[in-house]
């Protein structure tokens, strides 16, 4: 029998809650490093919700053991909280890089191992880097390592300089000496990022190389570019270890698990140790409608990986704008989502959605998905992404999953 309802049916609160428990949903005096701490900035993901959000959320409205379910995993937030909290997690995401981000997150790590080599490939990246600078090293046994790379990479040739691109080049053809690869990958994404032609301010949406010295509207004097990568690999070498380390203190052994793959189409029964159970809810923040391409958003790192760029399956990109038909395909395909989760939703489910829903979208997926709307929370959100500082608001529908 279809739960499905026609708007009408849709009762739609007329007031809307900004706080949660006495907590202030804007999390306006929660400061920088607490939005980022431990794993939650191992890689910067533009568009994740700060982890305070997925916190009070799971803790009102859910308890230890639950089942929790995101279908636009991203970088791992609801995840990563849900364990702290002793609740089980399942993702699902459709770019492999992003599942990489979460996969490096979530690992239990030999941390002793670990660090031992991050280390070690740190110091031969270093003595490759003096090389460079010098012509000479004392590290002989390396010496066949050392010699110009090239790479066919068009991003990489564009958007670093030579010296840059040379010892991030080091640093990949050695990672396949190591155990623990995918944290290597990370840090090594992470600082191409940082290592690109890109004016300081404009990290997040960078317009064309900048090799010149340029007036920086972040630091308001004139800048340099950068023209090394060394400086990023050491700097994000010893931020990882510590942040790994510190999540490592405060993690549970409840369950996280990545699935990569079509929100639209995962069929859980296919999927290796699944046992036929039920979630009990849903915390996710799908895309926002023509906002933002997120396989582009770290174009270095499926070329420096090989990657495979789903970018053509991303729901509401924003290469696909945001007119009338492109709305219309963003519904639809958000309704497709929710309809094949709800297959392996518990009845009366717990649904939130964390969106900024300015089209007022979410009361007819509701409606078609068979959802009633329990309450609309909303909170103003501020941009801190360097150029990009402008407030905007955010909805968190709950829902009731009806049958």
């Amino acid at each position: 029998m279809s739960t499905t309802k026609t708007m009408s049916q849709v009762k739609i609160p007329k007031t809307f809650e900004t706080s949660l428990n006495g907590v202030d949903l804007s999390f306006a005096n929660v400061r920088e490093y607490e939005r980022t701490k431990h794993v939650h900035r191992l890689h910067p993901y533009l568009g994740k919700f700060i982890p305070q959000l997925v916190e009070v959320f799971l803790k009102h409205y859910f308890k230890k053991a639950d089942w929790i379910l995101d279908p636009f995993l991203g970088s791992g937030t609801t995840l990563i909280e849900a364990n702290v909290l002793g609740m089980h997690s399942v993702g699902i995401e459709i770019s492999e890089f992003n599942c990489l981000i979460a996969k490096v997150k979530s690992q239990k790590y030999d941390i002793p191992l670990l660090e031992k080599e991050i280390k070690d490939i740190l110091f031969k990246t270093k003595e490759y880097s003096n090389w460079l600078s010098k012509g000479q090293s004392q590290l002989t046994f390396l010496q066949d390592s050392f010699k110009k790379y090239k790479t066919d990479g068009e991003y990489l040739n564009t958007w670093l300089s030579d010296r840059a691109l040379q010892e991030v080049l080091f640093y990949r053809e050695q990672i396949k000496n190591y155990k623990y690869q995918d944290v290597l990958k990370i840090i090594l994404s992470r600082a191409t990022r940082s290592a690109r032609l890109v004016p300081h301010y404009d990290l997040a949406r960078p317009k064309k190389p900048v090799r010149k010295p340029y007036y920086c509207i972040k630091h308001k004097r004139i800048c340099q570019p950068v023209y090394e990568a060394m400086k990023f690999i050491n700097r994000y070498s010893w931020d990882t270890i510590r942040r790994i380390k510190e999540f490592d203190k405060i993690r549970t052994n409840a369950t996280m698990k990545i699935i990569q793959g079509d929100s639209r189409e995962v069929d859980f029964n296919k999927i290796k140790d699944y046992k036929g159970g039920k979630f009990d809810g849903i915390f996710t923040s799908p895309p926002y409608v023509g906002l933002i391409d997120y396989h582009d958003q770290h174009r270095y790192a499926y070329e420096l990986f090989g990657f495979d760029d789903n970018g053509f399956k991303e729901i509401g990109p924003a290469s696909k704008g945001r007119s009338r038909e492109a709305k219309e395909e963003y519904k639809k395909d958000i309704i497709a989502v929710f309809q094949n989760m709800n297959r392996f939703l518990k009845p009366r489910a717990k649904i939130f959605v964390v969106v900024n829903d300015r089209d007022n979208l979410y009361p007819e997926v509701a409606a078609a998905c068979g959802y009633k709307i329990e309450k609309i929370y909303h909170r103003p959100v501020l941009m801190r992404t360097e150029r990009d500082n402008a407030r905007f608001s955010e909805s968190i529908y709950y829902f009731i999953k009806q049958s």
